[in-house]
């Protein structure tokens, strides 16, 4: 791979396509950008690179987007955890895929980058979760989560047609220029403004987004077409997170552990609220149903074939409240 070559991230704009474009120009690529008409254009306000306006399931703005690209970072996805209209985040992240990665196979792009995620996969009960524990569609909780077993599933169709892609599962990214944010950053969000006096027993396997992006990197130079690399960083629970973040903020740590089974009447109550004002709920049914699961995974496979590796997850939280504070969402 040769200095100067030039590569397209998709979902530039965002948290974790921004961290990938910034990483590739560290690399000395040649980065393209693109962004929908709609997207801010902070994250890559610093950033070296050409920035071209189009869609990820438009098919004439993608074959023109990868005009000249050697290598492609397909990293927009449709990240909702609810929607007014729930197939809509379904259709984005399948037909999304289904078009890019077709516009790769007719511009010759000669390797890929895949984003999935570790949505695509199944928790393990008492331990952690490897690229073996697959998913099925039927089995996934929520249209985001069937969306992405549906596109991974797509992917593996073409690798074994001919396609030249590589697929990373980034577990739960957190740190600087979440700018939407996803809905783990708005969790730490509201943590660090004192808004969560308890919390539900669960626990997730969290990741700098920074680590997460130099995994895409080391998946393009060395892994393996047709596999799958989870990139992630250290399993916690929900109590330990918001103990870190109430630790930065200078607040109490929640000590209320509730039961999630009467928490789905206010999340019911909430998403009806939501279908009015068309406003993302904090609490939804689908995620307390996640919620009953510890998320956690290893990254052992990208760590022995890729040379990848994770900073403690407290960092990522040290930098995503502190972006959060400077951005101005701590009110």
């Amino acid at each position: 791979m040769a200095i100067a070559d030039r590569v397209l991230v998709t979902g530039a704009s965002g948290f974790v396509g921004s961290a990938v474009a910034r990483a590739a120009a560290a690399r000395g690529f040649k980065v393209r950008a693109l962004v929908r008409a709609s997207s801010p254009r902070a994250n890559l306000s610093a950033l070296d690179c050409e920035i071209v306006q189009g869609d990820m399931k438009d098919a004439a703005s993608m074959r023109s987007a990868l005009k000249d690209v050697r290598y492609l970072f397909h990293v927009a996805a449709d990240y909702r955890l609810w929607a007014r209209d729930s197939m809509e985040v379904y259709h984005n992240n399948l037909n999304g895929t289904r078009v890019t990665m077709q516009a790769a196979r007719e511009c010759g792009v000669e390797r890929i980058v895949y984003t999935s995620s570790v949505a695509t996969l199944k928790p393990k009960t008492g331990g952690a979760a490897d690229e073996t524990a697959r998913l099925q569609e039927q089995h996934a909780i929520g249209a985001y989560k069937r969306g992405k077993v549906a596109a991974e599933r797509l992917v593996e169709t073409m690798v074994e047609q001919g396609l030249p892609v590589v697929i990373v599962n980034p577990s739960t990214p957190i740190g600087p220029r979440d700018i939407r944010p996803t809905p783990t950053g708005r969790i730490i969000i509201e943590a660090a403004a004192g808004r969560m006096p308890a919390f539900v027993e669960t626990g997730l396997n969290l990741v700098h987004v920074d680590d997460v992006a130099e995994g895409h990197m080391l998946a393009l130079e060395r892994g393996q077409t047709g596999q799958s690399y989870i990139l992630g960083g250290q399993d916690v629970t929900l109590k330990e997170m918001l103990a870190v973040i109430a630790s930065l903020a200078a607040r109490r740590a929640p000590r209320v552990r509730l039961p999630r089974t009467p928490l789905f009447p206010l999340a019911y109550a909430a998403e009806a609220i939501a279908m009015l004002t068309g406003k993302e709920p904090f609490i939804t049914a689908d995620g307390l149903k996640m919620a009953k699961h510890h998320m956690f995974f290893t990254s052992a496979k990208a760590q022995r074939d890729l040379g990848y590796s994770a900073r403690p997850f407290s960092r990522g939280i040290e930098d995503a409240v502190q972006w959060f504070r400077a951005a101005g969402y701590l009110k």
